[in-house]
């Protein structure tokens, strides 16, 4: 009875603070959501932008900083307007942000200062998300090991206590404290209040395996979202979520990749319904869910799925951002033109939906890097803009038409 008291008291604040911003969204130079859409200005805002993960990581190395620049230069180049990257890094990896709880490298902090002021240089805008899912990069994982390091004994089963830990909880509250507020050391203003920032992303590609009725990960959606909204009402906030549905949403297993993905802990419509998210996300990568399939059901499953999000969100009210999707060059026969047809299957569904003033707000390939970096952040996905000029080409074609939409 008391967490649900908290729960809802927690909800009325966000409502409160929602129903503020709409109010006063055109006096404050901040993206954000006017129903389905994006606005910035007064005006709707539409996204065609990429992953880039690395920005903090390899500028933290005066070697390769000037890859930052490399990058989104490009991508400015051909019209992208947001970026998504990592704010974080936790553990012993290479250029570590957090090297243990609540300890910070300011070198790496100053590389994502650096990056996060060579993006609005550029015109571009970023996501961050503040933490992985997944052992890279340290993640839900390196939490949990530090756990039992610091709190020998403690009850702490699998790696899915990153969500009811109340030490982890804590950790991890106190490293999205120290993002949002810190000052960035290149413009002096503070991430909470830098318009360049697009939104931020609670967890990449949150599972809980443990708990497949929901329960556990919907608590931690709540708790954290409304945490960061109260350090932050400037910015949009997402989940971070790869779109899969669970067992109880009617419809929702016939639109996963199999019934495996139901299990897994996490519900596109029950998770976007948290007041304090603003927009959803999806995450597409049938190269890796159905391996088994031919190219042409490969292209029928995203028809799909795309299809799918953009009219769940519909029902949600909230925008809809493609936040990951990309080709494998590594499956057997890949040649450029089916990366083309791809992303142009996906790129044409949203601007469909964007014309029609439906929920489909955008998409952000995975990922963009450098000729120089390719071998190092190449994982299938991976490529260099100048090296593929036909991928290039269908990418400004889609900034341009995607800007010109009122």
């Amino acid at each position: 009875m008391g967490f649900m008291y908290i729960s809802y008291v927690n909800s009325i604040f966000i409502l409160f603070i929602k129903l503020a911003w709409d109010v006063n969204w055109v006096k404050k130079p901040f993206v954000h959501t006017r129903g389905t859409q994006f606005a910035l200005n007064g005006q709707p805002m539409y996204v065609n932008g990429a992953n880039i993960y690395w920005l903090m990581v390899f500028g933290a190395n005066p070697y390769t900083k000037y890859q930052v620049t490399d990058v989104l230069q490009q991508a400015a180049g051909v019209g992208l307007n947001v970026v998504r990257t990592w704010a974080f890094n936790d553990g012993n990896d290479y250029n570590a942000l957090q090297t243990s709880p609540g300890v910070f490298n300011e070198n790496v902090f100053q590389a994502l200062d650096f990056a996060i002021s060579e993006a609005k240089r550029l015109g571009i805008r970023l996501i961050l998300s503040l933490v992985n899912n997944n052992p890279s990069f340290g993640g839900k994982q390196q939490y949990v090991q530090w756990a039992r390091q610091y709190q020998p004994g403690a009850n702490l089963p699998n790696e899915d206590s990153f969500y009811t830990d109340p030490t982890i909880i804590s950790w991890y509250q106190n490293m999205v404290k120290t993002v949002l507020t810190r000052v960035n050391t290149v413009t002096g203003v503070a991430y909470r209040n830098e318009p360049a920032i697009f939104a931020w992303e609670l967890i990449n590609e949150p599972r809980c395996i443990s708990d497949p009725t929901g329960n556990t990960l919907q608590t931690w959606i709540l708790d954290m979202a409304s945490y960061v909204k109260s350090l932050d009402s400037n910015h949009m906030l997402e989940v971070g979520l790869e779109g899969f549905y669970g067992s109880e949403t009617f419809g929702g297993a016939t639109v996963n990749p199999d019934s495996y993905f139901t299990q897994l802990g996490t519900d596109f419509i029950r998770n976007n319904q948290v007041w304090a998210i603003d927009f959803t996300t999806v995450h597409s990568y049938p190269d890796l869910w159905m391996p088994q399939l031919s190219e042409p059901e490969m292209l029928g499953f995203m028809q799909n799925w795309v299809t799918s999000h953009i009219q769940d969100t519909a029902y949600l009210q909230k925008p809809v951002l493609f936040a990951e999707f990309g080709k494998s060059s590594w499956t057997p026969g890949f040649y450029e033109g089916e990366r083309d047809s791809f992303m142009s299957l996906v790129y044409d569904t949203i601007y469909d939906s964007a014309m029609n003033n439906g929920p489909g707000a955008g998409a952000l390939v995975w990922q963009l890097t450098t000729a120089s970096l390719l071998s190092n952040t190449q994982d299938g996905f991976a490529f260099v803009l100048s090296q593929n000029p036909s991928t290039a080409a269908i990418m400004q074609s889609q900034s341009y038409r995607m800007a010109q939409i009122t």
